[in-house]
C-alpha cells in the first residue's frame, strides 16, 4: 500500500528541515570565525559549486531527459532555497 499525499508531505518537509539544521551548524561552525561578509562569500560559493556539481555531475540512471532535467533544477532550487535562509549569527 502506498503512503498517502499527506504523509509523503511530512516526510519530505522532515527530511528538509533536519538536513537545514545539520548544515546550518555546520556551516555556522566553519565560518564563525570571520565577520558577516565573509561568511556571506562563503554561502555563495558553496551555492554556486553545489549548483554547478548537480548540473554537470550529476546522472540519473534509467529516467527520460526530461525527468533528469526537472531533478537537476528542483535540486538546484533546494540548494539555493536552504542556504539563503542562512544568516550571519555570531553565536
Amino acid at each position: 500500500m502506498a503512503p498517502d499525499i499527506k504523509e509523503l508531505q511530512a516526510i519530505n518537509t522532515a527530511w528538509q528541515i533536519a538536513i537545514q539544521e545539520i548544515l546550518r551548524m555546520v556551516i555556522r561552525d566553519f565560518y564563525s570565525t570571520g565577520g558577516e561578509a565573509e561568511f556571506k562569500a562563503h554561502i555563495k560559493r558553496i551555492e554556486e559549486a553545489a549548483v554547478h556539481s548537480i548540473y554537470t555531475d550529476l546522472r540519473l540512471r534509467g529516467t527520460s531527459e526530461w525527468t533528469e532535467v526537472l531533478v537537476k533544477e528542483r535540486a538546484s532550487n533546494f540548494v539555493t532555497t536552504l542556504l539563503t535562509t542562512f544568516t550571519y549569527d555570531r553565536a
